[in-house]
């Protein structure tokens, strides 16, 4: 993707809110412990993830990012954290940075608020939050404990002039019109003006009725299964700005973690699998035309009357498979020793199945089965 790829290399080479981001090196360069941390606000697309990842390495620090999801109880941020805190000179000169921070309030929040903002009040090392808004109740705890800068949303005029530096570097052409309406669209978010752009420029103009603005990816998503119609969906789907792999991905753990049936789910995953497939086709073959299909695929997903909201996982995709399908089989595993012995699946798998498969594996135990429950088991065994 031309957001990607043309991201810039460092701190200088960014677009707009020069003010900010030179209030942002200052801090950092002559950041000593006890320095109150920094708090980036702002729209999405202004710059706020990407200065923080380009000052961390310019002053020497290795960053170590986070999002809200990361620290919104207690104990994650006694397990991620304390660590860090506690071992500095370990680890040599390390930099935390706390993306979505405004979305640590919620009904998740398990005094991660608290136990935050303690760290926030004692920094031992720089520490970067970024927030979309600051302008909520909850933040106040936060907001008293840092030093706040605001980011703006790109003007038109800057818009304009980056993105015709970037059509002239792919040699690509978009008329006046185009352009117009691009920036329009992006609402001053500079990712979302480069992905509409290239969708564009590859000759796919989306027939997008009404329009709903530019959404990011966790209002787009949940927007997506709220509507009331296919083409209401289609309207939303294509005004999600976000970069292609995090719209798959965010449809993804929304599905996965939804409480529909089994063959909701299955259409559904399977259209997500061919999108995914398709986006890998692009980028193995840099055939950026082949993009004007993603959202259609994509829209197989839409079902109505399913009750699914915007959920995110922490992991990467290829762990969460992992975890996914061998449960799956974990769990069949442990339905036929629980019908065996008569006794809950849950008792399996929690007190007895985790010794049972180790003594299973080395030969050392005999459970005295019946012939189909034997049979069925060395089956389950062998696909796990």
């Amino acid at each position: 993707m031309w957001s990607e790829k043309h991201r810039p290399g460092s701190v200088s080479g960014m677009v707009g809110n020069e003010e900010a981001r030179a209030t942002l090196v200052g801090w950092l360069a002559k950041w000593k412990k006890g320095t109150r941390p920094i708090l980036l606000v702002g729209p999405p697309g202004t710059g706020k993830t990407t200065v923080a990842n380009l000052v961390a390495p310019q002053f020497g620090y290795d960053m170590i990012g986070l999002n809200a999801s990361d620290v919104r109880s207690k104990s994650k941020i006694s397990e991620i954290l304390e660590p860090v805190l506690g071992n500095v000179g370990i680890l040599g000169s390390p930099l935390i940075f706390i993306d979505e921070v405004d979305g640590i309030h919620g009904r998740s929040d398990f005094g991660g608020a608290e136990a935050l903002i303690k760290i926030l009040k004692n920094p031992v090392v720089p520490i970067i939050l970024a927030a979309n808004s600051d302008a909520s109740n909850k933040m106040r705890g936060i907001k008293k404990a840092v030093t706040t800068v605001y980011f703006k949303k790109l003007s038109p005029r800057l818009l304009r002039v980056y993105l015709r530096g970037i059509l002239k570097k792919e040699n690509a052409e978009l008329g006046p019109g185009s352009i117009i309406q691009v920036i329009n669209r992006s609402g001053g978010d500079i990712r979302s003006m480069m992905n509409l752009a290239q969708s564009l420029e590859t000759g796919f103009t989306p027939d997008t009725g009404k329009s709903h603005g530019t959404l990011n990816v966790e209002a787009g998503v949940a927007a997506f299964f709220k509507a009331e119609s296919v083409e209401e969906a289609r309207r939303i789907l294509y005004s999600i700005g976000s970069d292609p792999r995090e719209k798959i991905n965010a449809f993804y753990s929304s599905i996965v973690m939804a409480g529909i049936g089994p063959e909701a789910r299955s259409t559904m995953l399977q259209a997500i699998s061919e999108a995914d497939m398709l986006y890998g086709r692009i980028i193995r073959t840099q055939q950026w035309r082949l993009l004007r299909y993603l959202n259609e695929i994509l829209l197989r997903v839409y079902l109505p009357g399913t009750n699914i909201g915007y959920a995110k996982y922490n992991l990467s995709w290829p762990v969460l498979n992992r975890i996914i399908w061998d449960g799956k089989k974990l769990r069949s595993v442990s339905g036929i020793l629980a019908e065996a012995m008569h006794t809950s699946r849950s008792t399996i798998a929690t007190l007895c199945l985790p010794y049972m498969l180790h003594m299973m594996k080395g030969g050392h135990l005999d459970l005295g089965l019946d012939e189909s429950h034997e049979s069925a088991l060395r089956k389950e065994m062998a696909r796990a």
